[in-house]
């Protein structure tokens, strides 16, 4: 049990940074901000995501499937039960995945990314439990 829990936090902590680090490459080198503009504030953001090229969703896309990937592939590595903590992870970015497309507007094909965050996230456990077995 404590094994499983280690498992979930390990695996949502590098998910979350390697969504993170993507993020941050893309609001810093890539795509920078503008001046004074803040992530936090909604108004600005949204502005500054329809000025965005497609690129720069691809790597949103990027950033939000590889957190599942990481973190379920992490999980599954760990946990007593690896696809089913691998699945839990896939459910969390998924739920993720729902509240930043609530709250920011983005194009309308990044929706392709919901059933993604499963399949990931299953492709992730299925892995790592390969891995373990050798």
């Amino acid at each position: 049990m404590l094994r499983n829990g280690l498992a979930l936090v390990l695996g949502l902590a590098l998910g979350m940074a390697v969504n993170m680090a993507l993020i941050t490459l893309n609001t810093s080198v890539l795509f920078p901000l503008p001046p004074g503009w803040s992530m936090e504030n909604p108004e600005q953001m949204n502005a500054y995501v329809a000025s965005l090229p497609a690129a720069a969703f691809i790597v949103v896309l990027a950033a939000h499937l590889g957190q599942a990937f990481v973190g379920a592939w992490v999980a599954a590595r760990i946990a007593e039960a690896p696809m089913l903590l691998a699945m839990v992870i896939g459910v969390l970015s998924l739920a993720g995945g729902i509240l930043s497309a609530i709250s920011i507007d983005g194009p309308a094909w990044l929706m392709i990314e919901m059933p993604l965050y499963l399949v990931v996230a299953w492709l992730g456990g299925r892995l790592a439990m390969g891995q373990r077995s050798r």
